[in-house]
């Protein structure tokens, strides 16, 4: 889209992107914030953002509410665009976008699976889709996380696996399960060969952060910076055109995961973060302190981690209803 107004330049998004990549930001941001701010300027006739008010802004949360019905987290997020562009991009002062009202999202209590069911979810996986989840269960990592392990990051004598670059930006160490580390170093060496092939081939470069990649100008092609779940064929950066082997899709292990609690006839919302949340709540429930599962999970606020608390079944910490004493 381009679009020329007051203090800008002909192609809007194309700056908001810009500005994006060189705040080191996520690409998913990207996607998400550029779509916001298209559909921002669609919805008003494409006039340009700095012509726009309080007025518009609100009736466009409005709408995405009312008519759309999206989630009050997606509301907010569009907020959060908007604020993006007129605070990063724009450089305007827009002291009442700060003060719109977010929306107030719903608390829902996390869907935590049994110890069985867990049992029986990880029995109708295979091959690499079961020891992700396996992995995802065993050391209570995000999904996007374990995707985006590196070599360099699994720590086998000390059972420990580093987090590098974790929501906020955050680096943390988390647990190795010791069951998984036979079937890790057969992963890793499967994914050695693929490197190697790569390598061969003339390819064999890894992304890396673009201030890594200025500062270790080898490290994309060493084998301590590879994936551990690598993509099974390359593909072609759409940043940079440039063609490398990225990580495997986290959409695919998200379809085996919902497909193998159905086979289990789990009928709970059973998804990766299911065993990010099941993870947590049993070690709660083994009696382990709560600010230690908070370290582990990665989690800034206390008040996050505590929301396990009250999912808690006959542990440590339970209550038992006063029918039950009778």
């Amino acid at each position: 889209m381009s679009l020329k107004g007051p203090g800008s330049s002909p192609k809007l998004l194309d700056q908001v992107r810009y500005r994006i990549r060189r705040l080191g930001l996520a690409k998913r941001t990207e996607y998400a914030y550029v779509g916001w701010i298209r559909r921002f300027i669609l919805a008003n006739n494409k006039r340009h953002p700095a012509e726009l008010g309080k007025r518009e802004l609100e009736a466009f949360l409005t709408r995405i509410a009312v008519q759309d019905r999206v989630a009050p987290s997606t509301q907010n997020q569009a907020l959060s665009a908007l604020l993006f562009l007129y605070k990063e991009v724009l450089h305007i002062e827009v002291p009442w976008l700060v003060d719109v009202r977010r929306a107030k999202a719903r608390e829902y209590l996390p869907v935590v699976l049994t110890r069985d069911e867990i049992q029986a979810l990880l029995g109708e996986l295979s091959g690499v889709h079961h020891l992700a989840a396996s992995l995802l269960y065993g050391s209570g990592m995000r999904l996007m996380e374990c995707m985006r392990l590196r070599i360099k990051d699994l720590d086998f004598e000390r059972s420990e696996i580093t987090v590098r670059l974790g929501k906020g930006g955050k680096d943390r160490r988390t647990l190795f399960p010791e069951s998984l580390q036979p079937a890790l170093r057969v992963q890793m060496q499967d994914a050695k060969h693929l490197h190697e092939n790569d390598l061969a081939l003339g390819f064999g470069e890894v992304w890396l952060p673009d201030a890594l990649a200025r500062k270790y100008k080898n490290a994309a092609r060493e084998w301590g910076w590879q994936y551990v779940f690598p993509a099974p064929a390359r593909s072609i950066d759409p940043r940079s055109g440039v063609e490398r082997r990225h990580h495997l899709g986290e959409a695919q292990l998200q379809r085996a995961v919902k497909r193998a609690a159905k086979l289990a006839r789990i009928h709970k919302k059973a998804t990766c973060h299911t065993l990010r949340h099941s993870f947590a709540t049993h070690l709660l429930e083994r009696g382990y302190d709560i600010r230690t599962v908070q370290e582990l999970l990665g989690h800034s606020d206390l008040a996050t981690t505590q929301i396990y608390t009250h999912v808690l079944g006959k542990g440590a910490n339970a209550v038992r209803s006063p029918l039950d004493v009778l």
